[in-house]
């Protein structure tokens, strides 16, 4: 058994594309072996920002021998069939087997093909592999015809120890095998030749270049953590530019340096995002919270003290002029108030079919209006106000600069405008939340403009049909509904969805109704439930009632039937109810009428359907009461209490008796069954 190294060295290859490249080679890699008859004991891939590596260890030394059996013509077919079978296989008439069938006497050939010695297959599996490996952007360079993300220089192939014969044929050149990768770009740039995994990594270890990226990433955050807290304060966490830099770097030495407190009064948000955005640089904060004036950079070189120096003092004056134009930003946008920006906002197109950002706005605030009615504690004046103001960030220059923080900023221009707090808050979280992990607003007026924004997008993009389809969804509007739905379920809103839509649907001039979009928030409502644990199949027989559009008292439903049908006692129950249903749905096909009624007490003979009968009426008002009251739980309950008559019933009672008047009251009493559970749920919509 032995280990096949492959490493593919080029230019810098961009850093969200190094871990999915590095994993496609390995797994095409994996897959051409397999096809070939070879596979290993373990297989691992790794990368830094100058090469793709693919290690595979326990490869055997040649393929397996293999047998196929082959049928041919038969034995009495044309001279030229049977050349030309006897060519495919390579053997003499003699060498066949002559078979009798049903269908006559057929020739049968048995190939046996001897395995190939695995260093003579690979050259071909790994160029294979190479040139299958799909960018999502590629280059050619030079004259040659073959694509790469970025200029290929090497490619070291070596099995067993011994270098495989073979090349990349670039077209118009070719990059031969080679035994040999480099070391650091400035540090250790000459060739290194290796002779497996171990030797690979440790040598280039020595040669300053840390091929584990998970390895690199741990070495930036513990060192920057550590100087950080060596000036008592907290690294900024930051997992997304942790993968950045990690791909940025093949030695990673973290450096702090200063930031001018001359920038300090600019919000901290834009300080962040201009350092992250511009300069990859993390952040580190004070232990109130509070950004301190420091940064935290990550070298590419040894670290060294003069060089540490040198390496600090040009990133601080790099970020000086990185932040001169974030202040320039923030003092030109302060210099006229959010109002004065609202005129701009027409010339900014919402959508073709849905008028101007403006138009969107307007919207907002009529809405914001209807909307506060239903959210307790708010203010209708200042969230109609926020919502007025909530997009006028949109055409600020620190906005223009970094979209990401759209909302945020609008919130500071807000406050130093003299707008209430509860507007200003309201304008950084309309947006929110913007996933299933982001933070959902709770303060009133922060909900009601949340809600207007997305409750406007929705009702506009359903009415001219541009609903999500499949896994399109171009307009994020799942991402929106899901953010209705936790705004709703999270602050425990009694909104009533068909009102909410109809309303804003009425905003829109000239279109109509957003048609569909309720059954679109019971499909996202069952997947949020279902990351909670809520079987989406209770969720389903609920919505099935129809007329409940108040998710918070449909999700006490819900709650209320699993916390039932989780028992023995409600397992049972919905086996009787389904029970009851089907034998009535049967039967009312079979006479084509329906059996729904009150059922007729002087027809009831046996103590079993006179006891389920009471049971019925019992269980009917104490759901009925129940349920006035809003209490699930006490309705399922009562109709929980059916469980012992309706099996004492099936146990004890026919249905299809020869009595036709007895036949349909007890038909009229299993249909009543149905119906007395259904006051909770759709009971026929409920699996298991």
């Amino acid at each position: 058994m032995s280990e096949l190294l492959v490493e593919l060295f080029s230019e810098e290859i961009p850093a969200r594309m190094q871990k999915k490249a590095a994993d496609d080679l390995l797994q095409l890699l994996t897959d051409k072996l397999k096809k070939a008859g070879l596979e290993g004991s373990s297989s691992a891939a790794y990368v830094t920002p100058r090469r793709l590596v693919a290690v595979i260890d326990g490869l055997p030394e040649k393929q397996p021998d293999t047998r196929e059996e082959r049928r041919g013509p038969k034995a009495d077919a044309p001279e030229k069939a049977l050349e030309g079978f006897l060519g495919s296989v390579g053997l003499t008439l003699e060498q066949c087997e002559k078979r009798e069938t049903p269908k006559g006497t057929f020739l049968y050939a048995v190939v046996e093909t001897k395995g190939a010695e695995t260093i003579s297959v690979l050259p071909g599996i790994v160029a294979e592999a190479v040139k299958d490996l799909a960018w999502p952007k590629s280059m050619r360079w030079g004259r040659h015809a073959f694509r790469w993300v970025r200029p290929m220089h090497g490619v070291l192939a070596v099995f067993g120890g011994e270098t495989l014969k073979g090349a990349i044929d670039l077209g118009g050149g070719e990059l031969s095998f080679t035994n040999e990768t480099k070391g650091h770009r400035f540090l250790a740039p000459d060739a290194i030749a290796v002779t497996g995994f171990a030797d690979y990594a440790a040598k280039l270890r020595d040669a300053y270049v840390i091929v584990d990226r998970e390895e690199r990433k741990s070495i930036i955050m513990e060192g920057a953590t550590a100087l950080a807290e060596s000036e008592g304060l907290t690294l900024k966490p930051d997992q997304g530019l942790l993968e950045e830099v990690c791909g940025l770097v093949e030695w990673p030495v973290p450096v702090m340096g200063r930031i001018d407190d001359a920038f300090m009064d600019v919000p901290a948000e834009a300080l962040v995002t201009s350092m992250r955005s511009h300069q990859k640089y993390f952040s580190a904060e004070k232990a109130d919270g509070s950004l301190a004036a420091r940064f935290i950079t990550v070298s590419n070189m040894k670290a060294d003290e003069k060089r540490d120096e040198t390496i600090r003092a040009g990133n601080e004056k790099v970020l000086r002029a990185r932040l001169s134009d974030a202040k320039f930003f923030w003092d030109q946008d302060r210099a006229a108030k959010l109002e004065s920006r609202r005129a701009k906002l027409s010339d900014i197109l919402f959508y073709q079919k849905l008028g101007t950002v403006a138009d969107k706005v307007a919207r907002m605030e009529k809405l914001s209006g209807w909307l506060s009615d239903h959210v307790p504690g708010a203010d209708a004046a200042k969230a109609g106000r926020a919502a007025a103001l909530c997009k006028a960030d949109l055409v600020t220059e620190m906005v223009g600069e970094f979209p990401e923080l759209q909302g945020i900023m609008g919130r500071y221009y807000a406050l130093h405008d003299g707008e209430a707090p509860e507007v200003a808050d309201a304008i950084a979280d309309h947006y929110a939340p913007q996933g299933p992990n982001d933070r959902c607003p709770t303060a009133p007026e922060s909900v009601v403009v949340a809600l207007a924004d997305k409750i406007d997008t929705l009702a506009g993009f359903f009415a001219i049909d541009e609903k999500p389809t499949g896994s399109k969804d171009p307009f994020a509007l799942r991402r929106a509904a899901l953010g209705v739905i936790r705004l709703i379920v999270e602050n425990k809103l009694r909104l009533p969805l068909a009102q909410v839509f109809e309303q804003a649907a009425r905003l829109y001039e000239g279109l109509g109704a957003p048609d569909g979009i309720l059954d679109f928030f019971a499909d996202r409502l069952k997947v949020h439930l279902r990351e909670a644990g809520v079987r989406h199949d209770l969720v389903s027989a609920v919505f099935a009632l129809g007329g409940e559009d108040d998710l918070v008292r449909l999700l006490a439903r819900v709650e209320a039937l699993q916390a039932v049908l989780s028992t023995d006692d409600g397992a049972n129950l919905l086996a009787g109810v389904r029970r009851a249903g089907n034998i009535v749905k049967a039967e009312e096909k079979k006479d084509g009428t329906s059996y729904e009624g009150t059922p007729d007490d002087t027809l009831l003979d046996q103590a079993e359907e006179k006891t389920l009968s009471q049971s019925l009426v019992i269980a009917e008002e104490g759901a009925d009461k129940a349920l006035a009251d809003e209490n699930f739980e006490g309705a399922m309950a009562a109709i929980a209490g059916l469980r012992g008559p309706v099996d004492a019933f099936f146990d004890k009672v026919t249905v299809n008796v020869d009595d036709a008047s007895v036949r349909k009251n007890r038909l009229a009493l299993l249909a009543r069954v149905g119906a007395t559970a259904n006051r909770i749920a759709d009971f026929s919509r409920i699996e298991g």
